[in-house]
Order: structure tokens, then C-alpha cells, then sequence
């Protein structure tokens, strides 16, 4: 696919990124921490008080998740597996004993009336759900089919549930995995989109999603290139040691 347009992702908006996705991620999923808490623990590493532990570690897993990603984003490394597993156990590090192991009992989204696929099969459709996204993202020839194939998978992954917990924090990571991967600005689902963004998933409504994230990801874009022009003034004064750190 041609690119359109060249994006880079300075350090500094990738610490934009990281502190709103991890905050918005979390909230989504019940986490209570406020977005200038968050702030002061991916960019200050302090712990609010009066903080759970579960909580904090919600928030902080994100940080060495994220790293993960843009380090194999930057590496040209394509969605395996290996890759799913690895991010799981970033993000539920000191949360869950089974971290980065798909699900062995059965379990369920709440308030769901679609059952979640079953511990035995869910290695199968997981391998079929790898190979499928990876010929679907090769083949996408806009912006538009690649935000549908990404939300179509989004779906499919929420549906068969495929780690004890952690599926949605893991999912909305895994979908900015290919987003940008594809040469697209990240999704930040805002926490409050969660009903607009839950109905959608209820629904497998692909249509709703596509158009759901192409403004979000408009809207992303433009503030990305606010980064861009902050880093362009500040490389061209001669005492700026600053670098770009990923070019989409």
C-alpha cells in the first residue's frame, strides 16, 4: 500500500501515547486512577496514595507492554503468537499467575449473551485468527480497509476471550500492534466512549467500528502532527540533541 503521509513518533508523543492509552485501557476495565495519576506514575514513577496494588500495576504494566510493541513495530516484527503471548504477560505482570498462557477453564464476558470460545479450541482459532489478520493487513490498500480489518479482528479476539483475564487491555494493545504497523496513527479508545465501544463489540458491528475509530484516529493524527512540528523547531536549534525515535 502507498502511504500517504510520513509519521514520526517522537519520544515525547510516544509518552503521550503511553500515559493515555494506559489510562483509558484501564478505566475502560474498571481501574479508578485518574489520568494525572497516571501521568505521575509512567512519567514521574510515583505512586498516588491511597492506590491498590492491583491498580497501580494495571497502569505501570503498560509501560514495558507499549516498549514491547514499538521495539517490534520498529523491527519489522509481524503478528505471531509469540507476539499475543508476550504482550499478555506485559500487561498482567504481577496480576495474574497464568500471565501469557491462554485460558484453561472456561470463562465469560459479564453481560455477554455470546459464549467465549472454549479452553480446547482456543489455540486453533487463535492460530487461524494470527494467519487471518496477517493476510488481511497485507492485502488492505487504504486507510479505510485497514481500520475495518483491525476492527473486524478486534472483534473476533474480544470473542474468543483467549486469556483468563486481562483480554481487553491485551486486545486494545494488540490493535494499535497492527495500527501501527500499517503506518497509522494509534486508537486511544476514551474511557468515556466505553458504551459506544462495548455495544459496538456486542454487535460485531464492523461498519460502526470502522467509522468509530477513523474519527478517533483522525482526530489523533492531527495531534500527532502537533508532536511532529514541536520536534521539527526544536531539531532545528543547533544545541537539540533530539532524535526521531520511530518513522511510520
Amino acid at each position: 500500500m502507498k502511504k500517504s503521509k510520513k509519521y514520526i513518533l517522537t519520544d515525547e508523543y510516544l509518552q503521550d501515547v503511553l500515559v493515555r492509552l494506559a489510562h483509558h485501557s484501564s478505566a475502560i476495565e474498571g481501574n479508578t486512577i485518574s489520568l494525572a495519576d497516571t501521568v505521575s506514575i509512567i512519567l514521574h514513577d510515583t505512586i498516588p496514595g491511597n492506590t491498590s496494588k492491583r491498580e497501580y500495576f494495571e497502569i505501570e504494566n503498560h509501560r514495558e507492554a507499549f516498549r514491547y510493541v514499538i521495539d517490534h513495530v520498529a523491527n519489522g516484527v509481524e503478528m505471531s503468537i509469540t507476539v499475543i503471548k508476550d504482550i499478555h504477560e506485559r500487561l498482567t505482570d504481577r496480576l495474574l499467575v497464568d500471565k501469557g498462557q491462554f485460558k484453561q477453564s472456561e470463562n465469560a464476558i459479564l453481560g455477554a449473551e455470546f459464549p467465549t470460545a472454549s479452553p480446547r479450541e482456543t489455540p486453533t482459532l487463535m492460530k487461524q485468527w494470527v494467519d487471518n489478520l496477517n493476510y488481511q493487513l497485507k492485502h488492505a490498500q487504504s486507510q479505510k480497509d485497514i481500520i475495518s480489518v483491525v476492527g473486524d479482528f478486534h472483534i473476533q479476539f474480544e470473542r474468543i476471550h483467549p486469556f483468563s483475564d486481562g483480554n481487553g487491555r491485551t486486545g486494545r494493545m494488540l490493535m494499535n500492534y497492527s495500527l501501527l504497523e500499517k503506518g497509522s496513527p494509534p486508537l486511544i479508545i476514551r474511557a468515556e466512549d466505553k458504551a459506544e465501544y462495548v455495544n459496538i463489540l456486542a454487535n460485531s458491528d464492523i461498519a460502526k467500528f470502522t467509522q468509530f475509530a477513523t474519527q478517533r484516529i483522525q482526530e489523533e493524527s492531527k495531534r500527532l502532527e502537533r508532536f511532529m512540528n514541536m520536534n521539527e523547531k526544536a531539531i532545528s536549534d543547533p544545541k537539540s540533541t533530539k532524535n526521531h525515535d520511530l518513522e511510520l
